[in-house]
């Protein structure tokens, strides 16, 4: 596909998200007798680290949306159990963003794949109940079903209360940033997209989407900054499909994000999460900013390449998991204290499931393909000297 570079209003939902604190009562509602009522666990106060996790492009090819109505019973959509191998990672991170490739379609459809994509917009749900609590929306595809699509996108994730950000319904929505909450830090996400298959920008809704445009980026950050927040995070749709190292562009791009700012320690941008290139790409330290060229895609069916072969690289994937540090002193910033990878794969099946792959290895050691895959995805990965930065293989849990 070209590349293009358009200049365009960034596109963001403002949303604080607090977890509020939970206990478990006696059954009688009081103390046992005879014994003492038990201490509570004290509450942090205060900043604390936390994790930030990323996954790769949700792509719902026609074989994912049999999958899921069939995982429903055949009425409906469920794409709970699709998702459910990775639960576990994404939900303990403390904060956890996805990438939605696709818009939805309407209520009982129809449906489609590729080349024109609407989803069922239970996929919201099953997201949200995988444990993200935001998805940037902008990508090549957002345009696919128009101003409508990107409607009923951010209606059904609000419906089930997950963030969004990278394409707006109002011009007002397009102009606020989003900004979500963890351990205390206020992290604000941006998202934007190289392109949209050749489809323009509505005349009326300039702002549908958000493209890639160097200083508006920028301006977008230093903004997102002066609003209060203490991490700055693009979400960006860029790359050359099926190519492992990243292209010029995407190589300028992340030096020119990563080199502003306002001296050592003090940069404009502190992660960019690359996604669109449908597998996994290496991650790189550029100052002091961590840039991942490429997630790689978390949920597909069959991926082909342009010469019409199928390529099992599209269904493979890294999850990167940050985490993230309070100031060592006042009026320092919060830094990624800790940067690591977790191997995913899409297992074609049948059924389609998206698998943790360190434990996929793990339980089944005679599978030569899933261990090809993992050893793939962690050479990729490292393959711009991230291991010398610190960057490593999260471990089993």
């Amino acid at each position: 596909m070209p590349l293009l570079r358009r200049r365009a209003a960034v596109t963001a939902l403002a949303l604080l998200l607090a977890v509020p604190g939970c206990g478990a009562p006696h059954p009688s509602g009081q103390a046992a007798q005879g014994s003492a009522a038990p201490t509570p666990t004290p509450t942090p106060t205060g900043p604390r680290a936390f994790t930030l996790l990323a996954t790769g492009d949700v792509l719902p090819h026609t074989e994912i949306i049999q999958q899921a109505k069939e995982d429903a019973g055949g009425s409906g959509y469920d794409f709970g159990p699709m998702l459910a191998g990775v639960k576990p990672v994404i939900g303990a991170a403390d904060l956890a963003i996805c990438h939605m490739e696709t818009v939805y379609g309407a209520d009982g459809g129809p449906y489609t794949g590729y080349p024109t994509f609407k989803s069922p917009p239970q996929v919201a749900k099953a997201l949200k109940e995988a444990g993200y609590a935001s998805c940037d929306t902008a990508s090549n595809h957002t345009l696919d079903d128009g101003p409508a699509g990107i409607r009923r996108t951010l209606d059904a994730m609000d419906a089930v209360g997950l963030a969004h950000t990278g394409s707006a319904r109002t011009a007002e929505e397009a102009g606020r940033p989003a900004l979500l909450r963890a351990g205390g830090a206020t992290v604000a996400q941006l998202a934007y997209t190289y392109g949209t298959n050749g489809i323009a920008l509505p005349k009326a809704e300039p702002w549908a989407v958000n493209l890639i445009d160097r200083d508006r980026i920028l301006a977008d950050a230093r903004a997102a900054r002066a609003g209060g927040a203490d991490l700055v995070v693009v979400s960006i749709h860029w790359g050359t499909e099926w190519q492992d190292a990243p292209n010029e562009q995407q190589l300028i791009l992340a030096k020119e994000l990563s080199a502003a700012g306002q001296g050592p320690g003090r940069p404009d941008i502190d992660l960019i999460l690359g996604t669109h290139a449908h597998i996994p790409q290496a991650y790189e330290k550029i100052g002091d900013t961590w840039t991942v060229y490429g997630l790689g895609d978390q949920l597909a069916g069959h991926m082909f390449t342009y010469d019409n072969a199928e390529d099992p690289r599209g269904n493979w994937s890294s999850m990167a998991r940050f985490t993230v540090s309070p100031p060592a002193a006042p009026g320092q910033r919060w830094t990624v204290s800790r940067a690591e990878f977790v191997p995913q794969i899409t297992d074609l099946g049948p059924p389609y499931r998206v698998l943790d792959l360190r434990e996929a290895v793990r339980r089944d050691p005679g599978r030569a393909d899933w261990a090809r895959a993992l050893e793939h995805i962690r050479t990729v990965v490292l393959s711009r000297g991230a291991a010398s930065a610190g960057l490593a293989m999260a471990p089993s849990p």
